[in-house]
């Protein structure tokens, strides 16, 4: 047997909680955009070998969260709101494609069960009458419920190649469907945006329901187009936006160089 065979079970597990540590660090603000990640206070840091940093670094730069230095190493990228954008764009984009799939592929209605199971849990623990208030309790189960219906979706559609492309976008900062759902639970007409979702929700298990995969199609689109919502009253608002996890790594445009240039 090849010396350390016996090993690579652990170096993968290792690798795998380096990866969720070293992404939470991004998303949390641990290192500013384009700040160059080094090795030794990393090890030292995360408590692992060089090894399974390495490859939880070349990981997270395929993921797209770090960029590969062509002298060697990796710095923390910077993401515009143009990117952002068109990050949740793609996300839609690709649970239109999972929706149509799933109404086209559906052979059984009893398919249906997880995505009709996760409304009904939705719409417990967030009462839409206009006089209840919801709580951070029940309002974080709604995010885990919010993120598998999402992903029940997805595998209705019954494509592994879909699946791969979802949960690689997933990674990107603010591309979750729950990703500012959160930070907008503190602003003004929360319940309302809340409520719109639902009723996406539904209409989407209905089209699959009946097989109407244009419609599906169009509908998770749509679905979609809240999070850009979301993201514009969050973006809005410096104290409600500092606590939305990957805030730190988009490169806000410079007001006073937008007004030179428009002097000049």
């Amino acid at each position: 047997m090849p010396t350390g065979a016996n090993t690579a079970p652990e170096f993968s597990s290792q690798t795998g909680r380096t990866v969720l540590n070293l992404r939470e660090m991004l998303l949390r603000g641990d290192f500013q955009p384009g700040e160059r990640l080094s090795e030794l206070p990393l090890v030292a840091r995360l408590g692992v070998s060089r090894t399974p940093l390495r490859l939880a670094l070349d990981r997270l730069a395929n993921e797209g969260l770090l960029e590969i230095v062509p002298t060697g190493g990796f710095v923390v990228r910077a993401f515009t709101l143009t990117d952002v954008y068109d990050t949740i764009e793609l996300r839609g984009v690709l649970e239109g494609s999972a929706a149509r799939l799933a109404a086209e592929r559906l052979q059984d209605r009893r398919e249906l069960a997880g995505l009709h199971s996760l409304q009904n849990e939705l719409e417990l623990v967030m009462p839409l009458a206009p006089e209840l208030v919801p709580t951070i309790d029940s309002f974080a189960t709604y995010l885990d419920l919010n993120e598998a219906f999402h992903s029940t979706l997805v595998d209705l559609a019954k494509s592994p190649m879909l699946r791969r492309t979802v949960d690689r976008l997933l990674s990107l900062p603010f591309a979750s469907p729950s990703a500012t759902v959160f930070a907008r639970l503190k602003l003004p007409k929360a319940k309302e945006l809340l409520t719109v979702a639902h009723d996406h929700h539904q209409a989407i298990m209905e089209a699959i329901e009946k097989r109407q995969g244009s419609r599906a199609e169009a509908l998770a689109r749509e679905h979609a187009c809240l999070a850009l919502r979301n993201l514009e009253a969050v973006m809005a608002d410096k104290e409600v936006s500092s606590s939305v996890p990957g805030v730190s790594l988009i490169r806000m445009p410079d007001a006073n160089a937008s007004e030179r240039t428009s002097r000049s």
